[in-house]
């Protein structure tokens, strides 16, 4: 059992590692030589890289980190196939039951990455692109629906915060639509939430009338609306 406990830990450890991957923050580095939390809203996600930088580089950062979570959620399964084919899994073990807890305490640890990375002093971006990421990787029907009510209340306000509260939201309720495990749901609860707590300045701008949308650009260097 020991043996079986170090390899789950391990495995966190290097999903939070995947996630704490500066996407953002090395892009910004490499392609004009400026640290990006020091521009725009001072976060290292997507929408910041966007503004700061222009459209290729805003969708490269995105499909960088929405792969940091799949590849998380991957590690897990193939550790486990791993574990299975050479017998290191303890006879009193569920394969299914860890499986699923696991997948789900990963994606969180990969999401913890993402926004609090160890390279950048434990700061980064809101964790919506790795959140994507790891759903497309746990259910893909779940993330398609999750992106679609992102993608209409994105179409109708113009506003990715909001659109990225939105999809917060919902997660959870369509774990339960589409009949997801209790460790699905619950990552979907604490990941909804812990979403939502990193847009706290959003939601304030929000009620004020003063939050940016598309294509207007944040004059400080508070947190803001970044995946």
């Amino acid at each position: 059992m020991t043996v079986w406990l170090i390899l789950c830990a391990a495995i966190l450890l290097v999903a939070y590692l995947l996630g704490s991957i500066p996407t953002g923050y090395t892009a910004a580095r490499v392609l004009k030589g400026i640290d990006i939390r020091e521009h725009g809203s001072g976060s290292t996600g997507a929408t910041n890289v966007l503004r700061t930088l222009g459209k290729g580089p805003g969708f490269f950062v995105l499909v960088i980190d929405t792969l940091k979570g799949i590849l998380a959620i991957a590690l897990v399964r193939w550790s486990f196939n791993f574990a299975a084919s050479q017998n290191l899994i303890p006879a009193d073990v569920n394969p299914t039951n860890w499986l699923a807890w696991m997948v789900a305490f990963a994606g969180i640890f990969a999401i913890l990455g993402h926004s609090k990375s160890i390279w950048l002093g434990f700061t980064g971006g809101k964790s919506v692109a790795t959140s994507l990421g790891v759903l497309l990787a746990m259910s893909w029907q779940v993330a398609v629906s999750t992106a679609a009510v992102f993608g209409l209340v994105l179409a109708i306000s113009r506003i990715v915060s909001l659109s990225s509260i939105a999809g917060a939201i919902a997660v959870s309720l369509l774990m339960l639509v589409f009949g997801q495990p209790l460790p699905y749901l619950l990552f979907a609860i604490a990941a909804g939430v812990y979403v939502i707590m990193r847009h706290r300045s959003n939601i304030q701008r929000l009620l004020t009338g003063t939050e940016p949308k598309i294509g207007q650009k944040i004059p400080t260097t508070e947190e803001s609306v970044e995946p």
